[in-house]
């Protein structure tokens, strides 16, 4: 006579580790997005709790890129070269920041989970709110500087996939 599974026991089941729960967690955040060029949210976390989310977004009650279309601008960068950026939305990890401080959560040592590498905006308030870690999948198009302040501000920065990110109308 075969073994007899106990009610709710699944052999097949594999149990998340604490990164890819959160980056999980993350992926459902950014279903709320409301700019298609970059559905990116983040996941602000201490000692295993989740203490904020954001995600890619109009600021509330104004008009959101999936109903009014972008509101883009052109930004030139030192060599020349052009790219294009949406202003209509904030960005993930700002989101977050924000709705961390409009409920009195202190981030001091958090960790956040992020589809890329932060744009330099975002890099310098992370530092700034006292987030000590920064996870994400891929490489931000243009995260040099991110790059060099997280690593004199000493925020730890890991990158899941040594690869760029890629989303419409990049440039």
């Amino acid at each position: 006579m075969p073994d007899e599974l106990v009610y709710g026991q699944n052999p097949d089941h594999v149990r998340p580790d604490w990164e890819d729960y959160f980056l999980k967690v993350m992926d459902t955040v950014a279903e709320r997005a409301n700019c298609d060029r970059g559905r990116a949210a983040a996941v602000i976390v201490k000692d295993k709790r989740i203490l904020a989310t954001g995600y890619v977004g109009a600021p509330a009650g104004l008009p959101t890129c999936d109903e009014v279309g972008h509101l883009i601008k052109v930004a030139y960068d030192e060599r020349g070269g052009q790219k294009k950026h949406c202003v209509r939305t904030t960005h993930a990890e700002a989101n977050a920041i924000a709705q961390a401080a409009r409920h009195g959560t202190a981030i001091d040592g958090a960790t956040i989970y992020i589809r890329m590498t932060p744009c330099l905006d975002c890099t310098k308030l992370l530092i700034n709110a006292g987030v000590r870690r920064v996870v994400c999948r891929r490489r931000y198009h243009a995260d040099h500087d991110s790059v060099k302040f997280l690593t004199d501000a000493d925020v730890e920065l890991v990158v899941l996939i040594d690869e760029t990110e890629t989303y419409d109308q990049m440039s």
